[in-house]
């Protein structure tokens, strides 16, 4: 690909594939694409017979039926109902389809538009401006077929939608495995620790048997809490600053040295945790573990085992769920007394993550 100088740069993008000059070209929606909502059919849920197509509305896949409503290449935009009116809901579809009329249904002109090209065009459009309604947001057909869209020639169309629909197929192979290893990891944890009331877990590594214990986690740690708030962030700072949420920033104070464990306090990330190895610093609503008596990657993996769970039945919720302290230093542990146990099992959670992450 060729980066274009900004001297020359009018109605083409900054990075382009060789051998393509022309400016693109403002075109309405209706002059590239053609629209067939009319063939839409809604089905309740009771109402479906279970098949292999996939039963579309705003947001995706909602189930697999029998029959179809569209067969071919189309672009399905949500016109109503969309969870996030940012990112709005754009995809591509090859083959039978059934579409429920929470979608919009393209599909790209012959020789003038390559639906690949414009799925992605118009999931790079700014749809939100053009919606309608109160909580749940509308873009009537009339509007979208309003909307411009910025066309190159159809060959290049062609290269950058073959290229796009190369990046979405390896992000999904890699969201599969992603998924995979979620699960396993589940899988994993249901097994390798002890299930209620039981003293030892049902899958264990060789040359243990003794039975384990059941401890505080305010007993086999150190629970304190970050000191600063959100303003304390800075661009380049010297050092981790965790936050309740899954990103770690910078700070140019430290406050705490690892080997720690932060727990997320609040927010839509309420229990995340983060291994802090090095100096660092806290919002204060997280929780920061130290000093600890049992291995620490256990721990981390044991907390992640049970305290989603305790979250989920006692987490204050109000507005923005939290957890308090006494939910931490109150929970309760399976551990093994053994600690080379600790360590083999908190090694291969490790990996795990690590491998996910």
């Amino acid at each position: 690909m060729a980066k274009i100088d900004d001297s020359v740069k009018k109605k083409v993008p900054e990075l382009r594939f060789p051998g393509f000059t022309y400016d693109w070209e403002e075109r309405k929606l209706s002059d590239i694409a053609d629209r067939f909502d009319n063939l839409r059919v809604p089905i309740t849920a009771s109402d479906r017979k279970p098949g292999d197509t996939p039963y579309y509305g705003a947001n995706g896949i909602q189930d697999y039926v029998e029959g179809f409503t569209h067969n071919g290449e189309f672009i399905l935009v949500a016109e109503d109902g969309a969870n996030d009116l940012k990112n709005y809901p754009v995809q591509y579809v090859n083959g039978k389809v059934w579409v429920n009329n929470h979608a919009h249904v393209l599909q790209g002109k012959k020789t003038i538009t390559d639906n690949k090209f414009l799925m992605n065009a118009i999931k790079n459009f700014n749809i939100e401006p053009f919606l309608v309604g109160g909580g749940r947001a509308k873009l009537n057909a009339d509007v979208m077929m309003k909307l411009n869209i910025l066309l190159p020639t159809f060959v290049e169309q062609e290269k950058i939608g073959s290229l796009f629909s190369l990046l979405d197929k390896t992000i999904a192979l890699h969201q599969r495995k992603l998924d995979l290893l979620k699960e396993q990891k589940k899988g994993y944890l249901q097994k390798m620790f002890p299930k209620n009331g039981a003293k030892v877990p049902e899958l264990r590594f060789a040359g243990f048997a003794d039975d384990w214990e059941e401890r505080k986690l305010g007993d086999i740690t150190k629970i304190s809490t970050g000191k600063l708030d959100a303003n304390a962030m800075v661009e380049n700072g010297k050092y981790d600053f965790y936050t309740s949420g899954i990103k770690k920033y910078r700070i140019d104070v430290a406050a705490f040295e690892g080997p720690s464990i932060t727990i997320a306090g609040n927010g839509a990330t309420v229990g995340y945790m983060h291994l802090a190895d090095n100096k660092f610093n806290a919002y204060q609503r997280t929780y920061v573990l130290q000093e600890f008596l049992v291995d620490r990657s256990f721990i981390f993996s044991e907390i992640g085992n049970k305290l989603p769970k305790k979250i989920k039945q006692e987490a204050r919720t109000g507005n923005i769920p939290y957890i308090v302290m006494d939910m931490l230093t109150e929970l309760k542990l399976s551990i093994p007394q053994n600690n080379s146990e600790q360590q083999k099992i908190g090694s291969f959670f490790k990996q795990l993550d690590d491998t996910i992450d």
